[in-house]
């Protein structure tokens, strides 16, 4: 960790943070977080591809960690993000970069590679499928108590998460997230509640590490983080090919509880899968989670990098 570099960049109106390792003439790899994420969910992933003789730089996306919030939270979507990758590169002066995300950083990843397929070596993305854009039929086919209708609400995720410390939150997230089953609350349970105060964190995920987070979330709070991604999934980007042509490489742990969303196990093991992403591999870990690069990084790990080596 000690070998990892931050600094800031000044890039569309706002100050991100970026954490880099490796030799700056080396291929660049670009890893986008989810949520709750920021960047230091990729530590052993950055530290093992710059091993590997490629550059690692893992960013705070705006509103997250230390980077500075958006400008107008009404405003904000994915897109900001995607822009905000492409002057990231721009200002590094990087012509192409391989793309590595998780979770809602997926959808970062995906629209940047369809706006600019030039830019991008390959794509490699944990959990997440490309599916078409638009509104998900999980929205309307799970209970009123799901946690992302929850959290779609204005101010009820808030006022949820404001009953603790930012610590007790992400503790809590964290725990949940790494059930296999999806997170839904009674009528009269609040998405927090959903986890005992008792439960002990996950074992590949120390007190240190929930420090760490606990630090940058402090800094930032959760009212942009819970816009992106979860109040603008309907988000319009004017891409009229949605399929990703680029190398890509989709790393599924089978007992994330994203495969029990509606449609979506079917959807990649039925090969469905492949009608958006044209050069796709994608490869199984039977006892991988929700957060499967931190759960089991010898395991990803190895799979990123002769992914990396394959396509350089």
């Amino acid at each position: 960790m000690d070998q990892i570099v931050h600094k800031f960049l000044q890039v569309n109106g706002v100050k991100l943070h970026l954490a880099e390792i490796g030799n700056e003439s080396s291929p660049a790899v670009v890893f986008v977080h989810g949520f709750p994420e920021i960047w230091y969910s990729w530590r052993h992933q950055m530290i093992a591809v710059a091993g590997a003789g490629f550059r690692a730089i893992a960013l705070d996306c705006r509103g997250y960690g230390l980077s500075d919030p958006p400008p107008d939270i009404n405003k904000f979507g994915f897109s900001d993000i995607v822009e905000d990758i492409l002057a990231i590169i721009d200002s590094l002066a990087i012509n192409k970069i391989f793309i590595v995300a998780k979770d809602a950083g997926v959808r970062s990843a995906y629209v940047f590679t369809l706006r600019y397929p030039t830019r991008v070596t390959g794509v490699i993305a944990l959990g997440i499928p490309h599916t078409p854009f638009g509104s998900p039929r999980y929205l309307t086919e799970l209970p009123e108590g799901f946690y992302i209708n929850r959290w779609r609400e204005p101010g009820r995720a808030e006022a949820d998460f404001g009953r603790l410390d930012a610590k007790t939150v992400v503790r809590n997230i964290y725990i949940m997230f790494s059930r296999s089953e999806i997170p839904i609350a009674s009528e009269n349970q609040e998405i927090m509640d959903i986890v005992d105060a008792s439960t002990p964190l996950p074992s590949w995920f120390t007190e240190e590490d929930l420090s760490a987070y606990a630090a940058l979330y402090e800094k930032s709070g959760f009212h942009n983080s819970l816009k992106v991604p979860y109040r603008v999934i309907e988000e319009e980007y004017g891409i009229e090919d949605p399929v990703i042509k680029n190398p890509m490489l989709l790393i599924v742990g089978e007992k994330d509880y994203f495969l029990k969303f509606t449609g979506v196990e079917d959807f990649i093991k039925s090969g469905m899968v492949k009608q958006f992403a044209s050069d796709l591999e994608v490869e199984y870990l039977p006892e991988g989670g929700h957060f499967v690069q931190e759960q089991f990084p010898e395991k990803v790990n190895p799979l990123i990098i002769a992914f990396l080596r394959k396509h350089c």
